[in-house]
């Protein structure tokens, strides 16, 4: 569905690209998470797939289309539905999706059946009368997600669809994620919830400073990664015997009762743990690899979750 390759992109007047030689893959019919911290890039690369920016090169194929060559045609197939809200406040929800099937130019004659199928598909049909103004954070979320699914998109961008909601909203919005990408919608999904993106998405990529750092399945992430990080924890505080036995292993920070290895192969492990048998050294507790999401993100990026 998506093809990028080497993509940059800078905004005038700024010093530094937002996105730098990136090359990215999206299979149709995948649910993409795309991660990464506030300022690496997720948002620009979104709206140039989206085709409110355009690059300089034409290095993003979307089915197979140029992005540079038909915005149009891609932009007739696809819909994103952004952080912000984005409908009138001031109109009914039914007034808001008439108005913007008719930006998207909906066949009239389809209008009606559009409209009373995204209200089914966001629990709103009982609302549709009310004012948006009047909603609830998670109602309003719904109304986007309604707007952005007005032309059945093939491809949908989704960014941060839950911030801010009811635990209930979140559950429907999640399980309508769910059920449209299991009837052939492509979903980029982006979101600072890790736990959404471990239970909705079948392959994730994640952005810093505007580079690709990975791409793949969580499991195979969570597998490729593993090796990078060795948390150990002991009893006592090392002896300078202990210590000085354990100066072979390069980069390795040992604290008080802990030792830490960043960069840590299989056989560096097997290694350390026998030299810490043979000095008699007892272990309180050990942590070799990621054991989830949140924590291969922050060990990729070296950030804090940030809203």
């Amino acid at each position: 569905m998506i093809a990028i390759d080497r993509l940059s992109f800078r905004y005038p007047g700024s010093a530094s690209a937002a996105l730098t030689d990136l090359s990215l893959t999206v299979r149709e019919g995948s649910l993409f998470g795309l991660l990464g911290p506030n300022g690496s890039g997720k948002t620009t690369l979104v709206s140039i797939l989206a085709g409110i920016l355009t690059p300089a090169a034409d290095r993003v194929r979307v089915a197979g289309v140029e992005l540079t060559k038909d915005v149009k045609k891609i932009q007739a197939f696809s819909a994103l539905v952004p952080q912000e809200y984005a409908f009138y406040p001031r109109l009914t929800v039914l007034e808001n999706l008439r108005f913007f099937a008719g930006v998207q130019r909906i066949p009239r004659t389809e209008i009606a059946a559009r409209i009373a199928e995204v209200l089914g598909i966001t629990g709103l049909t009982e609302a549709s009368a009310r004012r948006a103004e009047h909603f609830s954070g998670g109602m309003k979320r719904r109304l986007n997600f309604a707007i952005g699914m007005l032309n059945r998109p093939r491809l949908l961008f989704l960014d941060e669809p839950t911030v801010g909601i009811d635990p209930q909203s979140r559950h429907f919005i999640l399980e309508a994620v769910k059920r449209i990408n299991r009837e052939g919608t492509t979903v980029i999904y982006t979101s600072h919830y890790m736990e959404e993106v471990e239970s909705l998405c079948d392959e994730i990529g994640v952005l810093d400073d505007g580079r690709l750092l990975v791409q793949g399945s969580l499991s195979s992430l969570l597998a490729s990664e593993g090796g990078g990080h060795l948390l150990i924890n002991f009893s006592s505080a090392l002896d300078e015997k202990q210590r000085a036995a354990l100066t072979k292993f390069a980069g390795l920070h040992v604290q008080d009762t802990q030792l830490e290895l960043e960069r840590c192969s299989q056989v560096d492990f097997e290694r350390l743990i026998a030299v810490l048998g043979k000095h008699s050294v007892r272990l309180s507790r050990v942590k070799y690899g990621h054991g989830n999401l949140e924590e291969l993100f922050l060990h990729l990026t070296r950030k804090q979750l940030r809203d």
